[in-house]
């Protein structure tokens, strides 16, 4: 029998321990360990059975438990202590405080999935966990953001594997009273809540839920109102599913719901409006359009807005091929529009921003694309590593003719992980002991005050806690999927705490290649049953549930893994989540990942590893291309050459094989007469030392401070001065200038100052002659472009410096010469190349590619 409705009745704490209610009700539970540890002393196994969660914890307690905590002394004073220490917290100076200058009163960040507690099923891979990492390592620095969301009744999905390895979904629905979140709430008492205009005449509503992320706020929006028919309420149902239009309502009310939520949220908190918005992203891209409407209503053009809203935009691309951004239908997109869904903005304006430019994917007319729009409604944009950003530029170039992929203004910042989320007690409690900080990220792990045997001793613990996990989790799918069927024998020695281990934990689309590894099961099976030098694996994933290849991946892998000869050693943990993350990636001596190189925008999963001391074993792709340096792990090198996709996986699953056989399995078992395999811990130690600071999201955030949140305040603040003048006259420069590009010309370069056989140390003297199409020479910046010169006279190893104004005639003419002179070293022996470009200039361009108009020699 089932209930037709649930809700959850919250404990009533004596009064001396209200300080548990206050802890509970704040996120930072989930990275802060010593509250974790004070939950989990209340009652250590219905801790674990509610899965680490105070608040279901706290359901849970009998009242007699209650009263004999209210009656310890020590006990209550703990929680107290914890209780000042957050609020402490929540109100000191941090480092975004102590930065000189005129900073941000408030950052919003949009993004469609935040995985911040495994108690709140919001996120379904990587982008929403770094969401979460993102929130609180804000939080941490107190930069002053405001995360916006949705909050989905029945988050991504709960995953089970059936007895023929079929992956099948269930969707328990979340009682949102039951969670750490409370809704928003106007002076009077009444919800506050915003309203989207819909066609025929219909209109979408949605609360919003707050949630405290350490100093940090979330904003959710739901639409299970009553206020809403029942097809809206369902809008914010599942996380990723439905069709084309479910998907499109969702980012309708994520971008322009969640941006007048962010509105009405400031001013009942009574802190600044928004300076920055950023988008993770192009889920959330039409908030840059409410914001548009917004400024409209307030006097100003489309266009006008549109240099205004740009400005203060970031947007993160995280998406390393076209078929995974998000495309709607020209003509939905259409229908949408033509409403009064955003007062002032109209529908042609709209589609414009979401059309594809030729040259990418053809150009298709009847296409809206999300993160073209976003990266045209942004002034700043990023991708997630060194290697995604390059592909960034290369995919999205087209938005920008005329320049070279380099010149292309996608910027990159690699992610990086919250270190007190993913980095295991037992690291942290050795760094304390040994290295006087609990902080790993900072602590010296080259130094000698750790042993070699107390770091083995540190990894072998790691090793025995995943082994129990994972045979706890196996146990409990057995007796979900049998009930009142005892578990097999073999479940006793599944996993061997003494063996090396590897794991392998993604998202599951075909380009990760789940299945590499079986690509020859007779050789996998030889490294699994290594009389001396035996390998396990263990590992997760979900696919999404309208992807049947993947299902069909995690298929055959299960039914490898439950022949009778390896199912001790290799085996797939259902229902991947952060529960089970926590103890798979510190409890594997080796991470695997196996992409189609360049297609991981990053793959943080690795990162999250390393940072407790396990070697990663990975494509050169992500993060890895730019911080692999053959001592923290192992590069599979890369068969780019293949001729097909057949010869390709079936070399670099050859190249794996043979990594693990004759390099990573011998270091391993490698042992002196201590039992410590002394090439294995230096490895372990270098990557400690090196990776934990460079893989920490703090040093991610800060440069999303430095490098992008500071400069588009900036921007913000010289845009929208004067009531939003400089914004009136950029807009109407730009359509001067576009109006007159065809006209622009470079007509004729001469060079000298160089012997007939150029030599290192000579100054090369270069004059250009450019017709101006009418404009000023203010107009533009005439640059002379040089490096080395490669087949094909492609320059590469680009340089560029600026020729000055020498002379200019007849201005006002549109057929005005003016002459650019300049001297550039040769500082370097070899083949050299150069040629004259001329862009367009103004002191509120963050890039001389910003129009996308060049002129070239």
């Amino acid at each position: 029998m089932k209930a037709i409705r649930r809700f959850t009745v919250r404990t009533v704490l004596p009064d001396n321990l209200s300080a548990l209610d206050e802890l509970a009700s704040n996120l930072r539970w989930s990275w802060h360990q010593p509250t974790l540890e004070l939950f989990r002393d209340i009652a250590p196994e219905t801790w674990d059975e509610q899965g680490k969660d105070p608040i279901g914890l706290l359901g849970e307690i009998a009242a007699s438990r209650l009263a004999e905590l209210s009656a310890d002394e020590a006990f209550v004073g703990r929680a107290n202590a914890l209780r000042d220490e957050l609020r402490d917290y929540l109100s000191a100076p941090r480092w975004f405080q102590s930065l000189e200058g005129e900073v941000p009163g408030t950052i919003a960040y949009f993004s469609p999935e935040f995985g911040i507690a495994a108690a709140l099923p919001q996120y379904s891979g990587g982008l929403g966990i770094l969401a979460g990492d993102h929130l609180k390592t804000a939080s941490d620095l107190g930069v002053p953001i405001v995360g916006v969301g949705l909050f989905y009744r029945a988050g991504y999905f709960r995953q089970s594997i059936s007895r023929d390895g079929w992956q099948e979904e269930s969707y328990p629905v979340l009682d949102p009273d039951g969670l750490p979140m409370r809704v928003l709430r106007y002076p009077d008492g009444s919800a506050a809540h915003v309203v989207l205009a819909l066609p025929e005449g219909r209109a979408l509503h949605a609360r919003i839920w707050q949630l405290a992320v350490g100093r940090v706020t979330l904003l959710l929006l739901d639409t299970d109102v009553q206020e809403n028919g029942e097809e809206l309420r369902g809008v914010t149902d599942r996380l990723y599913g439905g069709g084309g239009e479910h998907r499109l309502l969702q980012e309708l009310l994520l971008g322009i719901g969640g941006a007048r939520a962010v509105k009405t949220y400031t001013s009942l908190a009574g802190i600044p409006a928004p300076q920055v918005f950023h988008t993770n992203e192009g889920h959330a891209g039409f908030l840059g359009l409410e914001r548009v409407s917004d400024l409209i209503g307030n006097g100003l053009t489309f266009d006008e807005a549109l240099q205004a809203v740009r400005a203060g935009t970031v947007f993160t691309t995280h998406t390393p091929v076209p078929a995974g951004i998000d495309r709607f239908e020209a003509s939905l997109v259409r229908r949408y529009f033509s409403t009064e869904l955003l007062p002032g903005v109209d529908v042609d304006d709209v589609l414009a921003l979401g059309a594809e430019p030729d040259g990418m994917n053809a150009g298709a007319p009847d296409a809206f694309n999300m993160a073209v729009m976003g990266l045209r409604l942004a002034q700043r944009a990023n991708g997630v590593s060194k290697l995604h950003g390059d592909v960034s530029r290369h995919m999205f170039g087209a938005l920008w003719p005329g320049f070279d992929a380099d010149d292309v203004p996608i910027g990159s910042i690699t992610n990086g992980v919250h270190a007190p989320t993913w980095v295991d007690p037992t690291v942290s409690a050795v760094a304390a002991s040994r290295l006087g900080t609990s902080d790993t990220t900072v602590a010296d792990w080259a130094s000698a005050a750790v042993s070699d045997a107390e770091l083995w001793a540190m990894r072998g613990r790691l090793r025995s806690q995943l082994v129990a996990d994972a045979r706890r989790r196996t146990s409990a799918a057995w007796a979900e999927e049998n009930p009142g069927v005892g578990d097999p024998s073999w479940f006793g020695s599944l996993l061997d705490p003494q063996i090396l281990t590897i794991g392998f934990a993604r998202r599951v689309p075909t380009y990760k290649r789940l299945t590499l590894m079986l690509h020859d099961p007779q050789r996998l099976r030889a490294l699994l049953t290594h009389p001396e030098r035996p390998v396990q694996i263990v590992i997760a994933g979900k696919s999404h549930p309208a992807d049947d290849e993947g299902k069909r991946l995690i298929q055959r892998l299960v039914e490898f893994s439950q022949e009778v000869d390896v199912r001790e050693r290799i085996h797939f943990l259902p229902n991947y989540d952060i529960g089970m993350a926590q103890l798979l990636y510190p409890g594997t001596d080796v991470w695997l990942n196996n992409p189609l190189r360049p297609l991981e925008a990053c793959g943080t999963s690795g990162m999250k590893a390393a940072l407790n001391g396990s070697l990663n074993l990975s494509i050169l792709d992500g993060w890895w291309n730019e911080y692999y340096d053959e001592e923290d792990g192992w590069a599979i090198p890369s068969a780019d050459s293949a001729g097909d996709g057949a010869e390709r996986d079936a070399l670099e699953a050859a190249s794996m094989y043979d990594l693990i056989e004759h390099q990573i399995a011998p270091t391993f078992y490698d042992r002196g007469a201590d039992g410590v395999p002394t090439r294995w811990v230096a490895h372990i130690r270098h990557t400690l030392a090196t990776l934990s600071p460079e893989l920490s999201a703090t040093r991610m955030v800060r440069e999303y401070v430095e490098q992008l949140y500071l400069p588009a305040a900036a921007a913000e603040r010289a845009i929208s001065a004067k009531s939003y003048q400089p914004a009136r006259e950029l807009a109407a420069w730009k359509a001067r200038v576009v109006a007159a590009w065809p006209g622009v010309h470079v007509t004729h370069v001469e060079s000298g100052g160089v012997d007939a056989v150029p030599q290192v140390g000579e100054q090369l003297q270069v004059r250009a002659f450019v017709q101006l199409g009418g404009l000023s020479p203010d107009d533009l910046a005439v640059e002379l472009v040089y490096g080395r010169a490669r087949d094909g006279d492609e320059l590469a190893e680009v340089r560029t410096i600026e020729l000055e104004l020498d002379s200019v005639d007849a201005v006002s003419s549109p057929a005005a010469l003016a002459t650019y002179a300049g001297t550039v070293a040769l500082d370097r022996s070899g083949s050299f190349g150069y040629t004259v470009r001329v862009v367009p200039r103004h002191a509120l361009l963050a890039s001389p590619a910003e129009l996308g108009l060049t002129a070239v020699a």
